[in-house]
């Protein structure tokens, strides 16, 4: 079989961890009688520095016929802040209808936690983030601006349906891990009462209709994120907003090793879907050979899964956890990496190797 896949190196050392995570994406590949095709597009800080472009029009159209999107980062130092997030990540993520952002928050064998106590046991739960409302879409203004009454205002706004299709997946996706059959609605409902009462509500409503096995729990922001820290074996799937997802995936990239290995997935079920590494381009690092390939070789492999090619993707979860537990690499960060006297190449090398 043949999937066509459209690559986007992007900046930074996102090329570099990229170059990896396609690197293992064959070897699986191979070893599966999978065909992976990858066409790569020229989007990002280079592009728009040299152009002022940044996502064509007739790029984005070329892109909606793949078969899914393979992400090395986006962010160069040289472009104001907010340019190139806001007209390529966010775009693809709307203009696609990547509603949901996935990421696994599973600690491996052999990697070290900041969690005295918790080991791998503990920590093996998924946040759904609504990918598409909330404050991210830029509803508000700013009135006065540089005077002594400037007033700020950005607005968090959700529809029942785009709740709605969320908590579906979400729901779907704790039945299919039978881990724990339980979904945690992260929210505020005692001060955002109309956007978390929305939520709430409809949490409740769509598990008693539609998912009676699954128990329901809920937890304020604040309490996930000290829960996160103190208890992450309560969780198995958490399902919240855009901007409070933001927030928890992050900590729970800490918490699993760092962001050296944690991947995310921008979602369309019934679309195209992009998947990345989540820690960004890493400017400083380019070129030296030192930055941790694990999250792009994860997000590659979240790629497999989600195209319905299980087996290549097992094969890489297998790899990467006989790595880790090899003791190879001390910890996720650029100095563990540089220090292992693998390099960034050599660890994907490994793997590859692995499978």
């Amino acid at each position: 079989m043949q999937r066509n896949i459209a690559f986007i190196p992007g900046d930074g050392t996102g090329p570099e961890v990229a170059r990896e995570g396609i690197k293992v994406l064959q070897a699986a590949a191979a070893a599966t009688g999978l065909q992976l095709d990858f066409t790569t597009y020229d989007l990002g800080g280079e592009r728009y520095l040299r152009t002022q472009e940044t996502l064509p029009d007739s790029v984005l159209e070329e892109i909606k016929e793949f078969d899914a999107i393979y992400l090395g980062a986006i962010g160069h130092p040289d472009v104001e802040p907010g340019i190139l997030e806001k007209s390529i990540l966010l775009r693809l993520r709307f203009d696609l209808d990547q509603y949901i952002n996935l990421r696994p928050v599973k600690l491996y064998p052999g990697v070290e936690t900041p969690l005295r106590d918790k080991g791998p046991a503990d920590i093996d739960f998924v946040v759904v983030r609504e990918n598409c409302g909330d404050v991210y879409r830029g509803l508000g203004e700013v009135t006065n601006k540089g005077l002594s009454d400037e007033r700020a205002t950005q607005v968090m706004a959700y529809t029942r349906p785009e709740v709605d299709r969320c908590l579906q997946y979400a729901f779907a996706l704790t039945r299919e891990r039978d881990k724990d059959r339980q979904l945690t609605l992260c929210g505020k409902t005692n001060v955002l009462t109309n956007v978390y009462g929305l939520w709430e509500r409809a949490f409740h409503e769509m598990g008693e209709r539609d998912f009676p096995d699954i128990e329901r729990k809920y937890a304020h922001i604040d309490a996930t994120c000290m829960w996160m820290v103190k208890n992450p074996e309560w969780f198995d799937v958490i399902v919240t907003g855009n901007m409070f997802g933001d927030i928890i995936t992050d900590l729970g990239a800490m918490i699993q090793g760092g962001m050296g290995i944690a991947a995310g997935g921008n979602i369309n079920p019934e679309g195209i879907s992009m998947f990345e590494p989540i820690g960004g381009s890493a400017p400083k690092y380019t070129g030296l050979n030192t930055v941790n390939p694990l999250a792009a070789i994860e997000a590659g492999r979240m790629m497999l899964e989600h195209l319905g090619h299980a087996d290549a993707a097992k094969l890489i979860e297998r790899s990467v956890a006989s790595f880790l537990q090899s003791g190879r690499v001390k910890g996720m960060s650029a100095r563990d990496v540089e220090e292992s006297g693998l390099g960034t190449s050599g660890i994907g090398d490994a793997i590859a190797k692995g499978i």
